[in-house]
């Protein structure tokens, strides 16, 4: 067996691979990276990008039924899936020759092939052994299926409804969390006919519960239907349409079923345990310092328990590459790194919910919601929402939660609040332009202040 090696090994080229090895690459470190498919992982591939770029395809398309609204005559004439799905790929692909770029202009090797652990510092690849001082785990995740549901002909996951050839008429979505809504918001501005189905009491229910009501109101504007706290017992289909039937006895008909509960980490079969690597449920189980059990092998991203986000793989890709470095540095607060789902409306949170905050706090936590009624920006853009703030007894704010049309540019400022734990009434005294949707985050602090300005009290 042929062999070579590098100071850093790393095993997936996502999001927190090429993070860990570009970082450790700048740090003066030997990389080796492994990928089996393309660099970018489904972030770049199948996630983040195709996804965002879709919908803001949908946005346009939104845009373009209610420009009358503006003052602006125009006539929409459908939706070319065809050349939605080139736009979409032209994206992608240009970013992914930036990054094979880079990765190329930092002298970092690529290993092309399915990559096994096999010792504490080895990784076979199509019978070639590659040996590091440390090993990065980033083998990422793919869509999870529901027990008793076959992935197949009208029953699709988020990979293959991205390239889905046409718009269905009906769709069912099996799940309400991220995806779920992401996707309900791409098909309905489409023009199709949308349900969610979800197990959960409410959509999106990871999020702050106030944020979940506001927006199921703007998804029943929408005509998006949105079944809450069933189950699904049965999938059929035959060539003409798929049946989904819901343990409240409803049956429902569509041209597809988009089954979109989550993603299960990619670590089946890749000699993890066999090597001494402790998984849990798929996860590979991690100390603060994202070490795995086994000296000196590492996991970042999709297979280490938490938010499944690109920008957590990244800054875990980060972390590991200067921990290995002997740089020691801050380990990563889970509860910091922003959250953006990229529905229409957007929902961006930061921090702990307020049911989190009064299970830490008690019943001194202090929350003010600001309606975006009353932000003269947002009325501009003829959106609807709020921004929440949970403020621990203290003062200190410990959670921002929006619901609007672009909110998810305000994560910024919301994540400093967090992250430095910021004082209410100090973070008051910012000011912010106007008009600017950044001035209902302000309008928000104030009225946690006691001064209050264009809210109604």
């Amino acid at each position: 067996m042929s062999t070579r090696s590098a100071d850093v090994v790393i095993l997936g080229g996502g999001s927190g691979g090429y993070a860990a090895a570009i970082r450790s690459a700048e740090l003066g470190r030997s990389v080796i990276l492994i990928e089996e498919n393309e660099l970018g992982g489904t972030c770049l591939h199948q996630g983040c990008i195709p996804t965002k770029a879709l919908l803001h395809s949908a946005e346009v398309a939104d845009s373009a039924r209610t420009a009358s609204q503006f003052g602006v005559d125009v006539t929409f004439g459908g939706v070319d899936l065809e050349k939605v799905l080139s736009y979409k790929n032209t994206i992608v692909t240009r970013l992914h020759k930036g990054l094979q770029g880079l990765v190329d202009a930092y002298g970092i090797t690529v290993v092309n092939g399915r990559g096994r652990l096999v010792g504490p510092n080895g990784v076979e690849v199509d019978g070639e052994l590659i040996t590091g001082g440390a090993v990065v785990l980033a083998t990422g995740s793919s869509p999870k299926a529901l027990p008793g549901i076959s992935i197949g002909g009208r029953v699709v996951t988020s990979d293959q409804a991205l390239v889905l050839p046409s718009v269905p008429d009906k769709a069912i979505i099996l799940g309400g969390g991220v995806i779920g809504v992401e996707f309900a918001s791409v098909w309905s501005s489409f023009g199709a006919s949308v349900t969610i189905v979800e197990a959960m009491p409410r959509l999106v229910p990871n999020e702050d519960e106030t944020i979940s009501k506001y927006l199921e109101r703007a998804f029943r504007r929408r005509k998006i239907t949105a079944k809450t706290g069933v189950r699904v017992t049965e999938v059929t289909q035959d060539e003409n349409a798929v049946s989904v039937t819901l343990d409240s006895g409803d049956v429902l008909d569509a041209d597809v079923v988009l089954v979109a509960v989550g993603r299960g980490p990619n670590t089946a079969s890749m000699g993890y345990e066999e090597t001494g690597v402790m998984l849990d449920k798929g996860f590979a189980v991690t100390s603060d310092r994202l070490r795995t059990t086994v000296p000196n092998v590492f996991a970042v991203g999709d297979i280490v328990p938490g938010l499944q986000l690109a920008h957590r793989g990244f800054q875990q890709g980060i972390f590991v590459a200067e921990e290995i470095a002997g740089q020691r540095p801050d380990p990563i607060d889970e509860t910091g790194i922003p959250r953006v789902t990229y529905s229409h409306p957007e929902v961006a949170s930061v921090g702990m919910t307020e049911t989190a905050a009064r299970e830490k706090f008690g019943d001194k936590v202090e929350t003010v919601t600001y309606d975006l009624a009353g932000n003269g920006k947002s009325q501009i853009l003829k959106t609807s929402g709020a921004v929440k703030l949970v403020v621990a007894p203290t003062g200190v704010v410990v959670g921002v939660h929006m619901v609007g049309d672009r909110v998810g540019e305000l994560i910024g400022e919301a994540q400093l609040l967090y992250n430095f734990q910021v004082d209410a009434a100090q973070a008051a005294k910012f000011v912010h332009a106007h008009p600017t949707q950044g001035e209902a985050l302000g309008e928000a602090l104030m009225a946690v202040a006691g001064k209050p300005l264009h809210v109604h009290v």
